[in-house]
């Protein structure tokens, strides 16, 4: 766990101050052969306000649920105002200028049309 807060910490220090970050335990189909338990890892992603899960690779367990944790709440930091996607250094940036959608602080109708 040293390893994984030396990290933490870089990452917090180097990065946008509204990074998102999902800590991520895999191979949960490997149970008998984990290294870290799920109360050890839990612990630590509370203690540093983190969000978690366990996926498996393998099974494709919690995989998709992954990114959309982390991409619902990029989104909901976009509509709060958290998070500005036209700032430079916020960490964003827009795919092709033809897919974007302007998302501002309380357009929230534009969110109910998202299947995510």
């Amino acid at each position: 766990m040293s390893s994984l807060t030396n990290w933490l910490t870089d990452a917090r220090t180097l990065a946008s101050p509204n990074i998102v970050i999902i800590l991520i335990g895999n191979k949960k189909d490997l149970d008998s052969d984990r290294e870290v338990t799920f109360l050890e890892a839990s612990r630590f992603a509370q203690e540093n306000e983190l969000m978690f899960l366990e996926t498996s690779a393998l099974t494709g367990e919690n995989v998709e649920e992954a990114f959309l944790k982390c991409s619902r709440t990029i989104l909901s930091k976009i509509e709060t105002g958290e998070l500005d996607p036209d700032r430079m250094g916020s960490g964003i940036q827009y795919g092709d200028p033809s897919l974007r959608r302007s998302i501002r602080p309380g357009k929230q109708e534009e969110r109910q049309k998202c299947a995510c």
